[in-house]
């Protein structure tokens, strides 16, 4: 059965200001903060960074480094090449960009570096360990796999983050037509592939986190 796209399309040129009314710099924030522990990686897989600002300053400050970006809507992708190449020397010849779904583009090998901002929670649970089976096998020795998202943490936070979270879904329902309606579980997969947590970071009292994750990392 095909799958039923979403379409950002429309989205794309107010979402980055959509983001800032809703959650402020929170989310930019968390993309942001492990950046100074990618300079050294050489080939990155970056899915749905919408309009690029991510890649553009992974690009900007990792000049070595050559990126596959996927994402399904023209629109985010033409942002995130403008993005890229205004604040990156020689963007165009690092940069390769895909219109197409994650879960059928062909990948090439040896990636050291997988980029999930926001967007896993896109994915249904079996969506998103059909994806992570389909990178697994593309993964250098020690690549590192960032991930950014929501999730429902414990406590006073929890039912605030589970109705905003449940709001966000059904706004992107009616704006986007995307059918997910509750957060994957990233960390099973992620682990039975493989990988291993080795950084993360919350904020919004647990409402968001970004974490890294590494294919066979070296003991401390």
């Amino acid at each position: 059965m095909t799958r039923t796209q979403p379409n950002f399309d429309h989205i794309a040129r107010p979402y980055r200001w959509l983001e800032y009314i809703t959650l402020g710099r929170a989310l930019e924030q968390c993309r942001l903060h492990y950046l100074p522990s990618l300079l050294k990686r050489k080939r990155a897989l970056v899915l749905g960074d919408g309009d690029g600002r991510f890649l553009a300053q992974l690009l900007a400050q990792n000049p070595r480094l050559h990126a596959d970006a996927i994402d399904t809507s023209a629109t985010m992708l033409q942002l995130l090449r403008e993005r890229c190449e205004a604040l990156a020397p020689n963007a165009s010849a690092r940069l390769n960009t895909h219109q197409s779904d994650a879960l059928t583009c062909p990948l090439d090998p040896s990636y050291d570096l997988i980029v999930t901002h926001f967007f896993l929670d896109c994915l249904t649970q079996p969506e998103l360990g059909t994806l992570i089976t389909r990178i697994a096998p593309t993964l250098s020795p020690q690549a590192v796999w960032l991930v950014s998202d929501f999730q429902i943490p414990t406590g006073p936070m929890r039912l605030p983050a589970k109705i905003l979270v449940r709001t966000l879904y059904l706004a992107f329902r009616i704006l986007t037509g995307l059918r997910t309606t509750q957060l994957p579980d990233h960390a099973s997969p992620l682990q039975q592939a493989g990988l291993t947590r080795i950084a993360h970071r919350h904020r919004l009292a647990g409402l968001l986190i970004t974490e890294l994750w590494q294919l066979n990392p070296t003991p401390p």
